[in-house]
């Protein structure tokens, strides 16, 4: 997917940050923060990598909520000593050692490294959409949705909520879920004999339990009522095996 890297500069870029994403930008001195912007409501408005740089804080976003997403940080801007723009770098990703200069992902250690150059990276080999799938990993307009709450698409195994940090917007409900007994939906990986379709319902003794949301080959990403998974599922016609991301 293509990414968008902004640059967010002024003396009060830290301070402004903090009380809107739902990660501890504090982090940013141990490397990449992964994060998210909510809604009052705690739904999920979107989600990107702040990048600790020189005088500055670099935001790494996908394209498609690039324009949004800098409307929306210059609307709660108000006096804020802050400047967002564009900031002309390109993201490069690897497995392996570490660049100079990179970052290890955050969100999972075989999710490799990411690093940010003046110049666009060539083919870097790895089909990352799969990778993503096999790691549990949700994706920007996949996954991530409006409708979408975070601690059911796993922001928290994949390090990207703080639960000390203090108060930020959907901070509340974001809060209120994480001390239900048990999340009665979310995220979790289905397979099949073979391959199945983005979109298709699952589906438990008759009843929707489910969506397939991201697919590699027989494996995929879906949405479940856990409380029907155990019943058995199916899609398409085939039987699905189905595992909860811890």
């Amino acid at each position: 997917m293509s990414r968008e890297i902004l640059k967010i500069t002024g003396e009060d870029r830290e301070h402004f940050l903090q009380g809107l994403v739902t990660n501890d930008v504090e982090r940013l001195k141990d490397g990449l923060v992964y994060t998210a912007m909510l809604t009052p409501q705690g739904k999920y408005i979107a989600d990107f990598f702040l990048v600790p740089a020189e005088d500055a804080i670099l935001l790494d976003v996908d394209t498609s909520l690039a324009a949004m997403l800098t409307q929306r940080l210059t609307m709660y801007k108000l006096r804020s000593k802050v400047s967002i723009a564009p900031s002309g770098l390109w993201l490069h990703r690897g497995l392996g050692a570490v660049p100079e200069g990179g970052f290890a992902d955050p969100r999972h250690e075989e999710m490799g490294w990411r690093a940010y150059r003046d110049a666009p990276q060539g083919k870097d080999g790895v089909d990352w959409d799969a990778r993503r799938i096999r790691l549990g990993v949700p994706a920007t307009g996949k996954e991530l949705t409006a409708d979408s709450f975070i601690l059911e698409m796993g922001f928290e195994r994949l390090n990207g909520v703080d639960f000390k940090k203090g108060c930020y917007v959907g901070q509340e409900v974001t809060a209120r879920m994480k001390h239900k007994t048990e999340l009665r939906k979310g995220l979790a990986r289905v397979s099949a004999a073979e391959p199945l379709s983005e979109g298709t319902e699952i589906v438990s003794g008759g009843k929707a339990a489910g969506t397939v949301l991201s697919v590699a080959g027989t494996m995929a990403l879906a949405y479940l009522r856990f409380d029907r998974a155990e019943a058995g599922l199916e899609a398409e016609g085939q039987s699905l095996s189905f595992e909860r991301l811890e």
